[in-house]
């Protein structure tokens, strides 16, 4: 599996990215939304991108929407350290599979993206 872990917290992304490496998920990071998306238009064999809600510049609300309309096949997993059910309604209504609370707990985004993936695959095949 790969995932794009976009978040403008550094630390954070390095750290999510070896945590899922030691679970035999390849994370690649990036440090922002317009970064991420000129990241997957060079890279589009990409799985699920785990994206943050606020980040400076583009949010993550308005990258799901790049990426609802130029990825389709990718599940996208909104973050965020803010509840707010607004937010996570509106990124579900875009297309987005879940939303998850920071501190993200390991286990949970590893089934999330997982159970995601499988649903993304399931529906791409005919008759689904």
């Amino acid at each position: 599996m790969k995932v794009l872990l976009v978040d403008d917290e550094q630390d954070f992304r390095e750290t999510l990215a070896k945590r899922l490496l030691r679970r035999g998920i390849q994370a690649e990071t990036a440090g922002g939304a317009v970064e991420a998306l000129a990241w997957m238009k060079q890279n589009p064999e990409l799985d699920a991108v785990v994206l943050d809600v606020k980040m400076p510049g583009m949010d993550g609300i308005e990258a799901l929407k790049h990426i609802a309309a130029t990825h389709p096949g990718v599940a996208v997993l909104m973050l965020s350290g803010h509840a707010h059910v607004e937010t996570a309604m509106k990124g579900l209504e875009l297309g987005a599979f879940d939303y998850l609370m920071k501190p993200v707990d390991i286990e949970e985004l590893v089934f999330k993206l997982q159970d995601a993936c499988e649903h993304k695959a399931l529906k791409g095949k005919p008759g689904s």
